[in-house]
């Protein structure tokens, strides 16, 4: 995951470290996939990566407690890449926003 981060030129920060902004973490053996439900069920070949891959996601978090999920897949587009926008960060910030108005 820090390959990723410096690839991203993201500041990197290992979990429970406050050098970075961002925490990468892997789930390699699909675990949190699976505890959180996003495991992508769509028809697939194993070898295109379809099989036990995460579904793209955010969640917003304060305190352990679960304020917002957001998951960008579609019929045609289970993996939501071709349209991710619902995940990322100005619909993201934008979710946050109306859910501390809403608190």
């Amino acid at each position: 995951m820090s390959a990723w981060a410096a690839d991203l030129r993201v500041a990197h920060s290992e979990a429970n470290d406050k050098d970075g902004m961002l925490t990468f973490l892997g789930d390699p053996s699909g675990a949190l996939t699976s505890a959180l439900d996003m495991e992508m069920t769509a028809d697939g070949p194993k070898s295109k990566g379809i099989i036990g891959r995460c579904k793209r996601f955010a969640v917003y978090a304060v305190n352990g407690e679960v304020k917002y999920v957001a998951i960008s897949e579609s019929e045609s587009d289970p993996a939501g890449d071709d349209n991710p926008e619902a995940t990322l960060a100005p619909a993201i910030l934008d979710a946050i926003l109306k859910v501390k108005d809403e608190l």
